[in-house]
């Protein structure tokens, strides 16, 4: 839920950007402009620009039905506005939200350009997926208000969003990016140093990793490792994390769990190498598992169909804890 005269006094009135206008950064535009603020939004690619607006304008119609936006759907999306210049979408705003490619040399090519245009007190958020603040946000006078912002897409719908600070970043940027993803519903999570990947594509990693490799030696089909995260796992990750999915998961607790069951989990980490990456061969054998299950025509289909369960999924959330 939003609180939106705290979301008002934070940016003292004053809109947002969004810069990058993929799926990520229409995700952002989405989050901000449901909570209140006016919203500026930048492509260096116009199309793209184009495109995010009747994307947009479909998920708020999703929002509306599963009760997950207060406002008529077209309220909302006229707070958002796409501008031709980069120019104007960070004049006179508070916050910028940086969903670009992810390749150091664009992101740090903004930054400079950022630095060129940005008023003493704007806030820039990185929505990099891994790529540390350091390897793009240092030395300009910018820096100190530069940290990652770091979202799960569709951020309307998945909360959790990672601040990490670079070396540079004063610790009121921290403050205020803080306060202003709690405002406008975001889930925070404090990234205490610098590490490629962050916590939550670290975590995603290893288990990437192992499915991968599962499925590389034939110990099950990729569908039956979906069905072991989708009908097992993800049943009790989808409410709590793991730590307290073990504490709960032996008579003594975490410690008890740990005694009974850490040497197993050595001995598993000890069979892999994982010096690899995931060869041709491999990919292309994972790729014609998936298509027989999901022809690549219906992919778009069924992310719409993964978005209404996100939603729906949201909506009891909300239902069974409104400060959710």
């Amino acid at each position: 839920m939003t609180d939106n005269h705290k979301i008002q006094a934070l940016c003292a009135g004053r809109p947002v950007a969004i810069v990058g206008a993929g799926l990520v950064g229409a995700g952002w535009a989405i989050v901000f402009a449901r909570a209140g603020l006016n919203v500026t939004m930048f492509d260096a690619n116009p199309e793209i620009t184009r495109q995010a607006v009747p994307l947009i304008e479909g998920q708020l119609a999703g929002l509306q039905r599963h009760g997950l936006i207060d406002e008529d759907p077209a309220t909302v999306l006229a707070r958002i506005t796409p501008v031709a210049t980069l120019a104007e979408a960070v004049e006179g705003v508070a916050y910028v939200q940086e969903s670009v490619l992810e390749r150091v040399e664009v992101k740090r090519q903004l930054m400079v350009d950022l630095d060129a245009l940005a008023s003493p007190d704007m806030v820039v958020g990185s929505s990099t997926s891994g790529i540390p603040g350091s390897a793009f946000a240092l030395g300009l006078s910018i820096s100190p208000r530069v940290l990652i912002a770091h979202p799960v897409n569709p951020p309307y719908l998945v909360p959790v969003v990672e601040l990490v600070p670079s070396p540079e970043t004063a610790p009121g940027t921290v403050s205020f990016a803080d306060a202003l993803m709690r405002a406008v519903g975001q889930t925070v999570v404090h990234v205490r140093k610098e590490v490629e990947g962050f916590v939550l594509n670290r975590l995603q990693a290893v288990l990437l990793r192992e499915a991968w490799a599962l499925a590389q030696e034939g110990v099950a089909s990729c569908e039956d490792i979906d069905k072991t995260i989708r009908d097992g796992l993800g049943w009790r990750w989808s409410f709590m994390g793991p730590f307290e999915t073990i504490d709960l998961n032996a008579p003594g607790g975490v410690a008890d769990y740990a005694v009974r069951l850490g040497p197993l989990y050595q001995r598993i980490a000890d069979s892999r190498g994982h010096e690899t990456p995931w060869d041709p061969a491999l990919i292309r054998d994972v790729e014609a598992q998936r298509r027989e299950h999901l022809p690549q025509s219906d992919l778009e289909a069924r992310r719409a169909w993964r978005d209404e369960h996100l939603m729906a999924f949201a909506a009891n959330r909300r239902a069974r804890d409104p400060q959710a």
